[in-house]
């Protein structure tokens, strides 16, 4: 039976913990017009239900009145965001709000840096981050999809030769076991499966 990988290691080891701060350009283009993929009244009901992401994140962040005025501060990034998102089935345009940090300073530095959350901390926060062109973090997040789609191609063949072992055995106990194996693949395949995984 062909080892697998349980979880393909955890989130902090396989991406926090290796990102490199020192990409960052310190331009301040990620704090200045940012989004989420939670429109704007979905997350002011998760911030009211006592979710710590969406207080964390409206406690930093102002909505801009419109996309209009999030281009006025950043045309390029606003529509380097939009052309990505749109990609997406589900994107729909007038769900879209862009944000800017209240707390940024007009020469890019922040005032709350020792004290900020754990959404800034981790900012890019995964390799699918829609970043601001020429950020310092391009070609590494490019380099940590590419090896994140590389391990779930393995995980696709390792699921294929399961399946074939599964036609050739017929202890119950090895069954069981070949099972286990397959539900942890098809979850690994499933955690990717909004950045595309069944197409890798």
């Amino acid at each position: 039976m062909p080892h697998y990988n349980k979880s393909m290691g955890s989130y902090e080891d396989n991406y926090l913990n290796k990102r490199p701060q020192s990409l960052c350009h310190m331009c301040g283009r990620c704090c200045r017009v940012v989004t989420t993929p939670k429109p704007y009244e979905e997350l002011k009901r998760l911030q009211a239900e006592g979710d710590e992401g969406a207080k964390d994140f409206l406690k930093i962040f102002v909505p801009y009145p419109s996309i209009e005025a999030a281009r006025e501060v950043d045309r390029e990034l606003v529509d380097n965001v939009i052309e990505k998102m749109s990609e997406a089935d589900d994107f729909d345009i007038n769900k879209l709000t862009f944000y800017g940090c209240k707390y940024l300073l007009d020469d890019n530095t922040c005032p709350i840096y020792e004290e900020r959350p754990a959404l800034c901390r981790h900012c890019p926060s995964t390799p699918w981050a829609i970043v601001p062109p020429g950020c310092g973090f391009e070609a590494w997040l490019f380099l940590k999809r590419e090896e994140t789609k590389q391990k779930v191609r393995k995980a696709k063949e390792d699921y294929l030769e399961l399946q074939l072992l599964k036609t050739k055995t017929r202890d119950l106990e090895n069954l069981k076991k070949i099972e286990s194996v397959e539900n942890k693949i098809k979850h690994t395949i499933e955690i990717y499966k909004k950045y595309g995984s069944e197409n890798w």
